[in-house]
Order: structure tokens, then C-alpha cells, then sequence
């Protein structure tokens, strides 16, 4: 009886949810599972528009709120994957909102803009430029 009842937690456990970190790793949005709960920890994922612990459990069709790379996305979860496959078979259990699509292509448009418009000197500084840089940072201060 025992294997049983083992068998019917591990199987309402599977049809419950994931926990947060774990599904997050297995979708792979964060390279391990640990820099996923630290991720969760630190407040830069949302289930809900809740803020929640890392052993949250995560089901089918909850929304979830990403800042990756300080741009913020937002997915719907569709399936729970039962392992950390390929790239491919973990983009099929989540789906980017087309709103924040938009705005992470807006943003990242700005970005690029922005960096193409930012002063680039050709080479590194030398000895003498970099002296007269810490003189000038110094002098600032």
C-alpha cells in the first residue's frame, strides 16, 4: 500500500504544479537552478503580480513577470516540462505576451541607438591619457 500511495503524491504533485525555481530552470531562463532562486529571491520575478517564495508552485496558464537583462517580459506558462531538454521543447511550455514583445523590441531599439550615439575612442588610453583621466576624476570630487 505503501508504493501506492507514493505513486498517486508523486502523480497529484505533477498534475499541482512545479515549483517556481524548478520550472524556471527547466524552461531555461536561468542557467542554474540556484541563480533562478536567487533571481526570485531578489524580487525579479513575479507570478501573478505577486511576488512569491521560490517553492511556489507554478500551473498552466498563471502569468509571469521576468526582468531578463533589466527588461522586463511578461509569459503565460502553458505546460509543465518534465525534464531540462533542448532549447526548442522548453520555448513550447511558455509564450511571450505580444504587448511585451513590443516593448522589449522598443527598448532594445533604444539601446542600441543609445550606444551607437555614445563617444567611442578608437584605442585604449595610454599611460598619459589615463593619468590625466584619474587627475581629472580626482579633481571632481
Amino acid at each position: 500500500m505503501g508504493n501506492l500511495e507514493a505513486s498517486c503524491m508523486a502523480l497529484s504533485d505533477d498534475t499541482d504544479g512545479h515549483r517556481l525555481d524548478k520550472w524556471l530552470w527547466h524552461c531555461r531562463f536561468y542557467k542554474t537552478r540556484s541563480s533562478a532562486t536567487a533571481a526570485i529571491a531578489g524580487g525579479k520575478v513575479h507570478l501573478n503580480a505577486d511576488r512569491v517564495k521560490p517553492a511556489h508552485r507554478v500551473r498552466i496558464s498563471d502569468r509571469l513577470s521576468l526582468s531578463l537583462q533589466g527588461i522586463v517580459a511578461e509569459f503565460e506558462v502553458l505546460g509543465l516540462p518534465s525534464r531540462r531538454g533542448p532549447a526548442v521543447e522548453a520555448q513550447a511550455h511558455y509564450l511571450e505576451t505580444p504587448e511585451s514583445a513590443r516593448r522589449r523590441v522598443h527598448l532594445k531599439e533604444q539601446q542600441r541607438l543609445a550606444q551607437m550615439s555614445r563617444p567611442r575612442p578608437e584605442a585604449r588610453p595610454d599611460k598619459r591619457d589615463r593619468r590625466r583621466l584619474m587627475r581629472l576624476q580626482r579633481d571632481q570630487t
